[in-house]
């Protein structure tokens, strides 16, 4: 038996733009722990790169 392609389609009642603004939301949500892990690592090596001294 051949199997048939899916075709699947989602009822949006929300404008381009309110789409766009949750999926972005989502988007940082999700990433959100690697965003505070990449700052917190770039602020311990900054004192290096700095030899102390601050900006």
């Amino acid at each position: 038996m051949a199997k048939g392609k899916l075709n699947y389609r989602f009822h949006n009642p929300n404008s381009v733009e309110a789409t766009a603004d949750y999926i972005l939301k989502v988007f940082i949500e999700a990433n959100e722990g690697k965003v505070e892990k990449a700052i917190q690592e770039m602020a311990e090596e900054l004192p290096e790169k700095e030899n102390g001294n601050l900006i």
